[in-house]
């Protein structure tokens, strides 16, 4: 990262491989003076946090639209409520795999760009979010691991993740789940700035060419080389942070906590720019 962006954001690096604190103001934030400069950030360092910047609904979605275009919610709304509490959120059971490794929209042709997240209501204990930067673990591979990588595609699917958090599902529920469908995509994603990405996470069943057995080993050999703690780093949050994630360059996942703990997150999102591309 460049000095002079590092001093014009006001920005601290958490780690050498991943997320930055950027101190600008909120009026800053909400002018879009800064928003090409943010997203620069944002691609180079795959996280950003806005400590305690306490934006209110409407203005988390002013913010989101300075950087690109937002993608509303299924149902058209602008924001979403991330809890496990089924009275807030009917849809909460669907958010247990959020407790895995994933990267959000692989059933989707174009995945979305970024997630932006506030923090409204904290659990007691846990709830924390944990990142990885995908970028930098594909930088870092060893050669062999590379062309070995490079070609290879997986079969990706949302009922797969299912399994981390119910083994055994009732066959209604698995075949609500199946019903969202598969893709196959490329495990070594080429994006269209030249820089390369691992495409991995708990929506990942199988390797396209291997057995059960090897394709298995390699999926989490892979998952524990990029979720190293060298290109991790685990947000605990404050009430009013703000953080966006790179989603084509990052995985993530929320720490356990309870579903009554009152818990609650408001997310906007950033329309995808560009397709899986191997």
């Amino acid at each position: 990262m460049s000095a002079a962006l590092q001093e014009k954001l006001k920005s601290t690096e958490v780690s050498p491989f991943i997320g930055s604190r950027v101190h600008l103001s909120k009026d800053d934030l909400l002018s879009g003076e800064f928003a090409n400069d943010l997203r620069e950030l944002l691609e180079q360092r795959g996280v950003l946090i806005f400590p305690e910047i306490n934006f209110n609904d409407d203005e988390q979605v002013r913010f989101t639209k300075t950087l690109g275009e937002l993608a509303p919610e299924r149902a058209g709304e602008l924001i979403y409520k991330v809890t496990l509490d089924t009275k807030v959120n009917s849809q909460a059971d669907y958010l247990k795999g959020s407790l895995y490794w994933h990267l959000d929209g692989t059933m989707n042709e174009v995945p979305i760009l970024a997630s932006i997240l506030t923090a409204k209501a904290l659990a007691p204990v846990g709830g924390d979010t944990d990142f990885c930067n995908t970028y930098a673990a594909w930088e870092n591979l060893p050669e062999e691991d590379k062309q070995l990588l490079e070609g290879l595609q997986a079969e990706h699917s949302a009922w797969n993740s299912l399994f981390y958090y119910d083994p055994e599902p009732s066959l209604e529920h698995a075949k609500q789940m199946m019903s969202i469908g598969e893709q196959v995509l490329p495990m070594v994603w080429k994006h269209s700035s030249g820089r390369k990405s691992l495409v991995l996470g708990c929506t990942a069943r199988h390797v396209l060419g291997m057995g059960s057995r090897e394709s298995a080993e390699l999926l989490v050999r892979m998952r524990e080389w990029a979720t190293q703690p060298k290109f991790s780093y685990r947000h605990k949050w404050t009430l009013g942070d703000c953080v966006i994630w790179d989603n084509t360059g990052t995985m993530h996942r929320a720490t356990p906590y309870d579903p009554n703990s009152g818990r609650m997150m408001i997310r906007t999102k950033l329309q995808g720019e560009e397709p899986f591309s191997s």
